[in-house]
């Protein structure tokens, strides 16, 4: 593979295969418990698919400065099951029937043990991380949890609010940029980085996670439930303002405003319809708008990388960006 551009996706899968295959058959014997309930919401979860991104970017990170060992595998299982975790935890929090176009888990097995199944997986998590004996890595998940609960605690506080867009980024690095930085982070101390190795990994991975969510919230806003596997326009009927809503609130007519505000204070379609939203959307320019910040951090993820030696993981991880700001669901 030449070192000279962006690889394609059919490159990076062949790069990954083996080593996604082994994760995944990590987090195969991670989700067993002695609890079959706990068994059975961690099988269910894992079955429903997902584009592993996570442990792909941390499996990248470490390849390219050099680590070949197992622990890569172990904690890109670890970085997984945060990430279900948590999606277990917002499905609950949310109300959410679907999940990437099945029943959520909640639905099946009741808030409350899917509850204690989300503390679970942290746990495996943490214990994973805990037999890598490394204490770098240990309070780069710690930290990480942190994070990412205060981040669902701040946006449950923020629900039906029109927030601004410093408050938005801070939520969306909280929730989701968090995660991938610390998944490179982790890849970077695997192999023994220095600090400013992991600093330029960690920033690309906070700006391939931004842009990720970017794309996240205008594909809720645009994609069909077919491809969503979801209703459309979820977060706004949660309550939740995301960036196109915030430039459509920050630039429409008062109508405009009032019109968001009505579905934000609802929590509902019944008095607005999902039309009426997109209609305000596409007047004042706020997808485009959107999507022109996820270039913006797509770009910003690429130029982190450029001080790293060429090679073909360093190939993968520019190709990352673009997959995260073309993709459809």
């Amino acid at each position: 593979m030449s070192t000279s551009t962006i690889a394609t996706a059919r490159e990076v899968f062949d790069l990954l295969r083996e080593d996604l295959v082994a994760v995944e058959q990590e987090l195969g014997r991670d989700a067993a418990s002695s609890v079959s309930t706990i068994t059975e919401i961690a099988e269910y979860l894992r079955e429903g698919g997902g584009k592993r991104i996570r442990p792909s970017l941390l499996l990248l990170a470490a390849h390219m400065l050099g680590y070949a060992g197992q622990g890569a595998i172990r904690l890109g299982a670890a970085v997984e099951m945060i990430h279900t975790a948590t999606l277990v935890h917002d499905d609950i929090i949310d109300g959410a029937d679907t999940r990437r176009g099945r029943p959520s888990a909640n639905t099946t097995w009741g808030n409350e043990k899917c509850v204690l199944a989300g503390d679970w997986l942290y746990m495996q998590a943490f214990k994973v991380a805990l037999e890598e004996r490394n204490l770098r890595i240990l309070d780069l998940i710690v930290s990480l949890t942190q994070q990412m609960v205060e981040g669902e605690l701040l946006q449950i506080q923020k629900l039906g609010k029109a927030i601004s867009e410093a408050e938005y980024y801070d939520l969306i690095f909280r929730k989701t940029a968090c995660l991938f930085s610390v998944s490179m982070r982790i890849g970077a101390g695997l192999a023994d980085a220095t600090e400013a190795q992991e600093t330029c990994l960690g920033a690309y991975g906070r700006a391939v996670g931004l842009a990720f969510q970017i794309v996240d919230d205008v594909l809720d806003l645009t994609a069909t439930e077919e491809v969503l596997g979801k209703p459309v326009a979820s977060d706004l009927r949660e309550g939740k303002a995301t960036l196109p809503v915030i430039h459509a609130i920050d630039h429409g007519t008062a109508m405009d405003r009032k019109t968001i505000q009505r579905v934000l204070d609802d929590r509902s379609f019944e008095n607005v319809s999902r039309q009426q939203i997109q209609e305000i959307l596409a007047r004042n320019g706020s997808v485009e708008y959107a999507m022109a910040a996820a270039d913006r951090y797509a770009a910003q993820s690429r130029q982190a990388l450029a001080a790293v030696t060429d090679s073909d993981f360093k190939r993968a991880l520019l190709w990352v960006p673009e997959f995260v700001v073309a993709r459809e669901k």
